[in-house]
C-alpha cells in the first residue's frame, strides 16, 4: 500500500513538472526571481503586455557580438519604448562563466548601455530548463494574452562576426512588428545558436 502510494506521488510529481514546461501556443509558465538590483519580478506582473526573453551570458562571443554591436541594446530601446518588457535572465551556475557578483552585474550592463527591463538571476537554472534555454542568446517571445509565440535565436546568421549582423533576417523583430500590428508571428520557431547555457 506504501509502495503504490510513493509510485502515485512520484508519477504526480513528475506531472507538475512536465505541465510547467514551456511550449509553443501554450501559456507560459510563470516564474519568480530576483534581479540585480535584488528586486524580486513574477512573469505574473507583466500580466497583459507582450515579453521578451533573453538568455544572457556577458562572456560568450555570440552574446559580445549583439552587445559589443549595440545591435542588442537598439532592440530593448526600441521595443520597451513600445511598452514591450524585456528581461535578461542568467542560467549560469555558480563558479561558471557568466556568473557574477550584482556589482559586476550593473557595472557591464551599464557599460554596454543595456536598455532591458531587468536582469534576472536563475543561479540555479530552474527557470532556463523550465523554457529549455540551451544557448545564450536564446529568445522567447510571450504575447499579451501570456502565450509563447516564439522560441529560437535572434536571427539567422549563427556567427560570432558583428559583420553578419548588417544583413541578417532578424526573427526577435520580425514577431513584435507582428504582435504590435496585431498580426500572429509567422515564424514561431528558429534554431538557437550560441554558447550553451552555463548550467
Amino acid at each position: 500500500m506504501n509502495r503504490k502510494f510513493v509510485i502515485l506521488f512520484i508519477i504526480f510529481l513528475n506531472s507538475l513538472v512536465f505541465a510547467q514546461q514551456a511550449k509553443l501556443n501554450e501559456s507560459a509558465p510563470d516564474f519568480k526571481l530576483t534581479d540585480s538590483n535584488r528586486s524580486e519580478h513574477s512573469f505574473s506582473d507583466f500580466k497583459g503586455k507582450i515579453v521578451v526573453l533573453e538568455w544572457i551570458n556577458f562572456d560568450c562571443p555570440f552574446v559580445k557580438k549583439h552587445y559589443d554591436s549595440k545591435n542588442m541594446q537598439s532592440l530593448q530601446e526600441k521595443y520597451t519604448k513600445e511598452g514591450i518588457v524585456w528581461l535578461a535572465i542568467c542560467s549560469s551556475s555558480k563558479g561558471k562563466q557568466g556568473n557574477f557578483s550584482v556589482e559586476e552585474i550593473n557595472k557591464r550592463s551599464k557599460n554596454h548601455g543595456a536598455k532591458f527591463t531587468a536582469y534576472l538571476i536563475d543561479e540555479d537554472g530552474t527557470v532556463g530548463k523550465m523554457y529549455g534555454a540551451k544557448t545564450t542568446p536564446h529568445m522567447y517571445i510571450i504575447d499579451k494574452s501570456g502565450m509563447l509565440v516564439y522560441a529560437g535565436g535572434i536571427d539567422d546568421k549563427a556567427t560570432t562576426d558583428v559583420d553578419d549582423i548588417e544583413g541578417s533576417k532578424n526573427y526577435v523583430s520580425s514577431a513584435l512588428d507582428e504582435l504590435l500590428a496585431g498580426k500572429e508571428v509567422s515564424m514561431q520557431s528558429s534554431t538557437p545558436y550560441g554558447c550553451s547555457v552555463k548550467y
